[in-house]
């Protein structure tokens, strides 16, 4: 098994390589002047050449992404100048905030969807799977930032029993109780797409593994079927089922950016958000980069259990 992870290691450091090209390429890409969005009412052409020489803007391309890269290798993922602070000590500030929404998100969405899967495929053709399937293409087909509206419309401004934003109550509060009330309505808003595409592909997972014939075998030996179906067939279309929970982390991820503006969570997607308005090139890169390399080693750690489940896949 370790020889199997440093394997998958190795192969995930020229994505991470390729993802750092592409971030800092679509920044580059991005129109406008980094240094008068900065400078506003001072962007004289004196100053605005000042800070691009400051932040290396005006070098050539490729030099400008070596001096980048290189930093990051150190550790370094330069100062923001909007807010005057060091990248990294700003996005590690707000990831744990998006690890707490999106992680409550993926739990929420891995368990409920595997639940609505399993049991719409046990019970094919019935009213259950009807309305399970009914329901997974209501959510599937909803857009989730209006989902996410609609959510603070009836649950914060009508029933007034949650909260319609941020991540504590600004007057008291700031415990855990406060907290889960407050990220109810984003995580499930998050995770309401991915419960969807869950159910759907489970479903489709456990309906080709009921077809095969250590299930009609274990059937025939008189156990019973809840044992056939949980301790037989879920085990086995559990090693389809993690991959597609690995790629839907990504989705989650991705999901907090515009979750996380309509519901004002104070997490890296909003900060992205504002990044951008301002043209703030490094916060921005060192927080895109930081998202893409989780999703890497997201997907990572579903390769590894998924190689747990299944020895084959290792070789």
């Amino acid at each position: 098994m370790g020889g199997y992870i440093v394997k998958r290691l190795i192969y995930a450091v020229p994505v991470i390589v390729g993802l750092s090209v592409i971030v800092f390429g679509i920044m580059a890409l991005i129109p406008g002047d980094p240094a008068q969005a900065i400078l506003g009412a001072y962007a004289t052409p004196e100053n605005v050449a000042r800070i691009n020489r400051d932040l290396g803007l005006d070098r050539p391309l490729h030099e400008q992404y070596f001096i980048w890269a290189g930093n990051l290798l150190q550790g370094d993922f330069g100062r923001s100048f909007i807010l005057n602070r060091p990248v990294l000590d700003e996005i590690l500030e707000r990831f744990s905030a998006t690890i707490v929404l999106a992680g409550a998100a993926l739990v929420l969405c891995s368990v409920l969807g595997i639940l609505a899967g399993v049991v719409s495929a046990v019970r094919q053709f019935g009213w259950t799977d009807r309305v399970v399937t009914l329901f997974v293409l209501i959510g599937i087909s909803t857009p989730a930032f209006w989902l996410g509206l609609l959510f603070i419309l009836i649950f914060a401004v009508h029933w007034r029993v949650l909260p319609a934003s941020g991540m504590y109550a600004v007057y008291g509060g700031g415990d855990l109780p406060d907290l889960l009330r407050h990220l109810i309505l984003p995580a499930v808003t998050l995770a309401i797409v991915a419960t969807g595409v869950i159910a759907r592909l489970t479903r489709a997972a456990m309906l080709e593994v009921l077809r095969q014939d250590f299930v009609r075998t274990a059937r025939a030996k008189g156990l019973p079927e809840r044992a056939v179906i949980y301790r037989h067939a879920f085990k086995a279309a559990l090693v389809s089922i993690i991959p597609v929970i690995g790629v839907q982390a990504g989705f989650v991820m991705g999901g907090a950016v515009y979750i996380e503006t309509v519901f004002q969570w104070p997490g890296i997607g909003a900060m992205l958000v504002n990044a951008i308005s301002t043209r703030d090139i490094l916060l921005v890169q060192g927080g895109v980069l930081v998202i893409a390399v989780t999703y890497v080693l997201i997907n990572l750690l579903a390769d590894v259990v998924q190689a747990v489940l299944d020895p084959r896949l290792k070789s």
